[in-house]
């Protein structure tokens, strides 16, 4: 294995630094342009990246510039934003001080942020990629699919190959039990059709010894392609889907309830030994699930629960003191005139529950729902424990009876994953508002 030499990685450590300097000038003073209404600045610092970058797109055809491509693109960038805020802003300071700091700030979190996406974005793009093109390295992120054409009345795939030093378009045909591909060299490709050229040999091809012809495409046929690998009792994940969902149901409406009502019992009602009681509560959150897992089990063993959905969602109607303490932060925050024009209506204590203070704590309801639906989504441990028939599996525990049974090809798995994974994606991102709202609000409870 080669090793990096450390000049190179010191180069690439301030080549690194010179782009987020450059970067930090940039944005700083496209916010200070924008801040003083001069529109001239911004505009031309606006368009500035994307002129440079078609620019760069020709310079670096020539092998010199392409070997220190990203040093020009920095240095070049750099100085022309220096130059267009000396012309257009002059006397004005290149670091403009608030400004700085937080485009700064900006830039360090949008970095850090961005190595949690790299992962999502690299099984999402393994998803729909052949499978030869996994093992690649350096890694390839663009998906592409090798040219295709027909001989005789079969699909070949295109690859060149070296002969007397040119590269000679053939094509394989065949993959013998020791991976050796049988192939034609030359051929002639006329609407999508292959044909030996003149003087084509057909000779056996070790990997190595030609290049494919590929073309950026995904190949989206590792979906169906991974549905179709699931047992026929789940009707292509049908079936687990449905057990997921309900799931997912019935345990939201389990936890919203039970969690809200000792909630509201916990922060409104006084009663004796209520501190005491909810210290406890407290206490069991320390209790590691190891240790109440056999117990458990046991119990539902007694109740013949066991390879049913019950063990998965009936214990959402028994309260979290997680929840239970979120939710009493919130409920400590209503002001106390709230309930007291209740009880003067004549409402009973379920009743300005239900009815007053319910609608009041919104934010946190929706926060503990978003939780409570993801943690049962992603859930393996309870399935894993109590489900054994295949079509009662929810999905994760799909997922890796997947993983066990086709992992020598990961573009599936992936695509399989993806599929899994992309609904509670998509419910996050339209409810991340109510998430945060509902977490930093209850900060402000109790004052």
């Amino acid at each position: 294995m080669s090793q990096t030499h450390p000049l190179d990685f010191l180069i690439s450590v301030l080549l690194v630094a010179a782009g987020y300097t450059a970067l930090t000038i940039w944005v700083a003073n496209i916010a200070w342009a924008l801040r003083v209404k001069n529109n001239r600045l911004a505009g031309a610092l606006g368009i500035l990246p994307p002129a440079l970058l078609i620019i760069a797109i020709y310079a670096f055809r020539y092998p010199a510039i392409a070997a220190i491509g990203p040093l020009v693109y920095i240095v070049v960038f750099a100085v022309a934003t220096l130059v267009l805020i000396k012309s257009m802003a002059p006397g004005n300071p290149i670091f403009p001080l608030r400004e700085t700091k937080s485009s700064t700030i900006h830039l360090v979190l949008i970095s850090m942020s961005a190595l949690f996406v790299v992962p999502l974005v690299w099984m999402m793009s393994c998803s729909v990629k052949e499978n030869s093109q996994l093992s690649k390295f350096p890694p390839e992120w663009i998906p592409s699919q090798q040219n295709r054409v027909m001989y005789n009345g079969h699909s070949a795939g295109v690859v060149t190959v070296k002969q007397l030093g040119k590269d000679v378009t053939g094509i394989t045909y065949h993959i013998d039990e020791h991976g050796y591909y049988a192939a034609v060299v030359p051929v002639t490709i006329a609407g999508d059709v292959a044909t030996p050229a003149p003087g084509a040999q057909f000779v056996t091809l070790k990997p190595g010894e030609f290049t494919q012809v590929r073309h950026n495409q995904a190949l989206w046929k590792n979906y169906p392609d991974a549905l179709a690998f699931l047992p026929p009792s789940s009707h292509f994940g049908i079936a687990n889907l449905e057990n997921t969902l309900i799931i997912c149901f019935l345990s939201v409406i389990g936890t919203v309830l039970s969690s809200s009502m000792v909630a509201y019992g916990f922060a409104r009602l006084k009663w004796p030994g209520r501190d005491w009681v909810f210290g406890i509560l407290l206490a069991t959150m320390m209790l590691p699930d190891a240790v109440t897992m056999m117990p458990r089990f046991l119990i539902f063993r007694e109740l013949g629960w066991v390879d049913t959905l019950r063990p998965l969602w009936v214990p959402s109607f028994f309260a979290s003191a997680f929840n239970v303490f979120l939710l009493r932060q919130f409920f400590m925050g209503i002001p106390k005139e709230l309930e007291d024009a209740a009880k003067i209506d004549g409402c009973s204590y379920l009743r300005t529950y239900w009815s007053v203070m319910m609608p009041l704590v919104k934010p946190a309801l929706a926060a503990v729902t978003i939780m409570t639906f993801l943690g049962a989504w992603k859930d393996f441990m309870g399935p894993l424990i109590y489900i054994s028939s295949p079509e009662k599996m929810p999905l994760s525990y799909v997922l890796q009876l997947y993983n066990s049974a086709h992992g020598s090809s990961p573009e599936l798995l992936m695509a399989a994953t993806t599929m899994v994974m992309l609904p509670v994606l998509i419910l996050f991102f339209f409810t991340q508002r109510y998430f945060i709202e509902g977490i930093s609000l209850t900060g402000l409870g109790g004052r």
